[in-house]
């Protein structure tokens, strides 16, 4: 899918990633959630379903609270406090860490919960603000946003799928 470059085309592309995945996610016996058997976003590491849905939150989460910062205008700690963009990984386990306390089926219910806030407030802004200037260096806060939410949903999605093929 090539990156969306309009409100319509980065709402389309959140929404059919998102839909595809959860639709795998909705696969996972919530049984084997918890099980770490999947490379991890951390080289050397292994993750659970669990962990990749708790990824997708906390990124979702976190583009929210740009958004928010930045609607109020207060400056937006790229990519989050504490954290270097050469630091995902350990923002990775942050994201493990913040939602372990969630069982598989609340994790499923919260990240679904997060996509529509998303939705909302990215169908409440202008084509302007989302692609008619930077936001971040080069980058438009549509693409900031595409970035962090139907890109890693598409990657998720593979990952998933793998390791669904894996144990059945």
């Amino acid at each position: 899918m090539a990156a969306p470059n309009s409100k319509a085309e980065l709402l389309d592309a959140i929404s059919t990633t998102f839909t595809k995945l959860i639709s795998d996610l909705e696969r996972v016996p919530p049984a084997l959630a918890r099980t770490a058997s999947m490379q991890g976003h951390a080289a050397g590491t292994m993750m659970s379903p669990a962990d990749l849905v708790s990824y997708l939150l906390g990124w979702n989460e976190l583009v929210l609270r740009w958004l928010d910062r930045d609607d109020h205008g207060e400056a937006v700690d790229f990519p989050e406090t504490g954290f270097k963009w050469n630091q995902l990984g350990l923002l990775a386990q942050k994201f493990y860490a913040d939602y372990q306390h969630l069982d598989w089926h609340e994790l499923l219910s919260r990240l679904a919960a997060t996509h529509l806030g998303l939705v909302e407030t990215i169908s409440s802004r202008t084509n302007d603000e989302l692609y008619g200037r930077p936001w971040y260096g080069k980058w438009t806060k549509g693409r900031m946003v595409q970035f962090n939410t139907s890109s890693p949903y598409a990657n998720a999605r593979l990952r998933i799928r793998k390791w669904l093929k894996v144990i059945r």
